[in-house]
């Protein structure tokens, strides 16, 4: 088996049954996933779910419990981190802070003995690609937290790297500074040319920057697919409540319809859904926005507002059943504490679980 540092690009990574346990918990059980070359995959899931164990597993910082990785026909999980030779972006950005910014992309370069004048040349172009050529000496105290986050990206990729990986890499950045941020990592993968693997715990960050997303809950894969049918077909429950579906209500099945669609019904409400379900109990999941005060229609739910918050264009409405469950909706006028509403909702937009997590 071939030991020394990996060279190039890649066809395909191959993570097979890829386990990780810490003092008899399972972190990551069994994660099967199958990357092409220049693919951009994020890792979404909350705190805990196993996407930064994922993550440093690729990396070699960790260990396998079980399973394997291999690149190509090559295994690389027994080889050391340094020999991976991955690009890694941390979510603090870790720079030097008594070395320009051009010593700290130039770093890896240098333990790797690479000549000056091979360094000095990837250096300038990981410049151009992060747009600093104008801060290349200074040093970090003197650079915007976005400026920063660029060159531990810049750093990361300089060295050539098979693999990217990202590790919640926006979390310290204000919610303005994230999204041009998002389109800058978006701009740099594509004319990098290389394969990406992004943690995450911000849906809209997973959406708007991955080819294709893996949810993971409590270390087990829950669904893997592009943004678009993540977002339209979540697979199950807790993927729904990744993706927006904020409402979750515990209603009576009262009938399956031909097509996939359930009938449900509970105190002031009647709704039909997109999923089929052969509990007596179900949960319908629908998106605040695609709830609509007012409007008439047989899909509907009659709440009392209980708070409302000015969000610019529209209001933000929370509201209880008539049996207490809490819903959160929009309206595009002002509502009031305990005004009665009926919010109506596209069969379409309603999906259907079995009622059993919650």
């Amino acid at each position: 088996m071939a030991t020394g540092p990996i060279d190039g690009n890649f066809d395909i990574l191959k993570l097979d049954g890829v386990t990780r346990r810490f003092a008899g918990i399972t972190a990551l059980d069994g994660l099967d996933l199958t990357i092409k070359r220049g693919e951009f995959i994020a890792l979404l899931g909350p705190s805990g779910c196993g996407k930064s164990t994922a993550l440093n597993c690729l990396a070699g910082l960790l260990p396998l419990t079980g399973g394997g990785i291999w690149l190509d026909d090559r295994r690389i999980d027994v080889l050391r981190p340094e020999q991976r030779g991955f690009g890694m972006v941390f979510q603090s950005y870790a720079l030097f802070p008594h070395m320009t910014v051009r010593k700290n992309i130039g770093f890896g370069l240098m333990m790797r003995k690479v000549s000056k004048a091979e360094t000095e040349r990837r250096v300038a172009e990981a410049l151009r690609m992060v747009r600093l050529e104008a801060h290349a000496d200074k040093l970090p105290g003197q650079l915007s937290g976005g400026q920063q986050q660029r060159v531990a990206i810049a750093r990361a990729i300089v060295v050539q790297p098979p693999l990217v990986l990202m590790d919640e890499p926006l979390s310290n950045l204000d919610a303005k500074l994230r999204l041009e941020m998002r389109v800058e990592i978006r701009r740099i993968h594509k004319e990098l040319g290389r394969s990406t693997i992004y943690v995450t715990h911000d849906q809209d960050e997973a959406l708007s920057l991955a080819d294709r997303i893996v949810v993971l809950h409590d270390g087990k894969v829950q669904q893997v697919g592009t943004p678009e049918d993540l977002y339209a077909r979540p697979a199950n429950l807790e993927v729904a409540r990744f993706m927006g579906y904020q409402n979750s209500l515990s209603l009576s099945v009262v009938g399956a319809q031909v097509g996939g669609e359930t009938r449900l019904t509970g105190p002031g409400i009647a709704l039909q859904g997109v999923g089929q379900v052969t509990t007596s109990r179900a949960i319908a999941s629908v998106r605040p926005e695609d709830l609509v005060a007012g409007a008439e229609g047989a899909n509907a739910i009659e709440a009392r507002v209980t708070g409302a918050e000015y969000a610019g264009r529209e209001f933000v409405g929370t509201a209880v059943t008539q049996d207490n469950q809490p819903i959160i909706f929009r309206s595009p006028r002002r509502i009031q504490p305990d005004e009665l509403v009926r919010l109506s909702v596209p069969t379409e937009r309603v999906r259907v679980f079995a009622d059993s997590v919650r």
